[in-house]
């Protein structure tokens, strides 16, 4: 680790990893990655690592369906001589109520005009895609064959690793402490292992993200809230997409090997860093998603555990340069769908910094839309 960087990059998931590569892809090399622990310890790790174009935002079905495209060539684009498990069985939304149909009707208009290549399911065709499935109270359905979910861990280690091959340095174990701001502009970061100059620094901390915006007089409106995903014994194979419902706050999906994986939020869950897994929820998620999914009834669940979805006042991410700080640039606010649009907004980012055009406005993202009311509302977050 040198003493001085172009760029430092705080935090070692797949925002932080992916934005690594593309600057250096762009010729900007000379970047340190810092993570306090291990790579994807963080949020990316404990996600549920879906891949969903079904948004119902014109700029989150961008996002989505542009990122889909590089997942699916990802260790080709990244050099990577993994397998980053990418695995397109669809995603099923269900929907429950009529206002939630009427909902469904509007973001495939949205996804249409983007090139998704999604489509309602009527009622009586559903256990076509599903066989296993309870219709009761179902209005409809929306399928997409293209959504599916991969591996958070490899897709992260391919970003990293080919960022690495380009000249990019990672250090872990490693926690910045502070910020060192000049005038208005940010010179670096202070460190568990010293200080280290910086013309840019990069904040992709995930729920700490506005804490560590702090260090540099920086106010975001970004907060951790916990989420809890389990994972059952392996089983014979019966159910190919994912299966979502926004109304009951829950995704369901099936890994090739035959484990199930359901996670589900919780709009009454406290602002807090807590990670612990709780009884609650294991014995609450298994009620609602057995209604749904009665052949999963008496699976056994070998674990459970906690992540944060880094949330904002409008569930859409913020990428904010800081006034307090001029070079200091936070890329988080993502409320749970940063692992699925990561490769999209790193080159969207990485464009931003190398001045090179972008076919998306990134002062969209700005936090200065709170302020002037254009926010950018998504109906489809669980």
């Amino acid at each position: 680790m040198k003493k001085s960087y172009d760029v430092v990059i705080i935090g070692g998931g797949i925002i932080g990893c992916s934005v690594a590569f593309e600057l250096a892809k762009r010729g900007r090399k000379d970047v340190l990655v810092v993570e306090q622990e291990y790579l994807t310890s963080g949020a990316t790790g404990r996600c549920g690592a879906g891949i969903r174009q079904q948004w119902g935002s014109m700029l989150n079905a961008t996002l989505a369906l542009e990122s889909t495209h590089v997942f699916e060539n990802l260790e080709e684009y990244t050099g990577y001589d993994g397998d980053c498990g990418l695995n397109q069985g669809g995603y099923l939304l269900i929907a429950y109520t009529e206002k939630e149909w009427e909902q469904f009707q509007k973001n495939l208009e949205i996804q249409h005009q983007v090139g998704i290549n999604s489509h309602a399911v009527p009622l009586d065709c559903i256990k076509e895609i599903v066989p296993h499935i309870n219709t009761d109270g179902i209005q409809g359905a929306c399928f997409c064959a293209s959504d599916g979910h991969a591996d958070p861990f490899h897709c992260t280690y391919a970003y990293a690793k080919g960022a690495q091959g380009m000249g990019v340095e990672i250090v872990t174990y490693t926690k910045v402490t502070g910020l060192k701001v000049e005038n208005g502009r940010i010179r670096g970061v202070a460190t568990t292992r010293g200080d280290i100059e910086a013309k840019v620094v990069i904040n992709a901390t995930g729920g700490h993200a506005a804490q560590m915006a702090m260090l540099a007089g920086d106010e975001l409106p970004i907060f951790p809230e916990r989420h809890q995903i389990l994972i059952t014994e392996p089983v014979a194979h019966i159910m190919n997409p994912m299966v979502m419902s926004f109304h009951r706050h829950f995704y369901v999906q099936q890994t090739p090997h035959g484990s199930v994986i359901m996670g589900m939020g919780d709009p009454n869950e406290p602002v807090s860093l807590n990670t612990k897994a709780s009884w609650q929820y294991l014995e609450h998620n298994a009620w609602v998603v057995t209604q749904t999914l009665p052949a999963f009834r008496n699976l056994r669940v070998v674990r459970q555990w906690a992540g944060h979805y880094d949330m904002s006042p409008d569930r859409n991410p913020i990428i904010n340069e800081a006034k307090s700080a001029e070079g200091f640039i936070t890329i988080a606010g993502f409320s749970g769908h940063g692992f699925m649009v990561a490769p999209r907004t790193a080159i969207l980012v990485s464009n931003y910094l190398t001045g090179q055009q972008d076919s998306l406005d990134i002062s969209r993202f700005s936090v200065e839309r709170y302020k002037t009311g254009e926010l950018l509302l998504e109906p489809s977050v669980v």
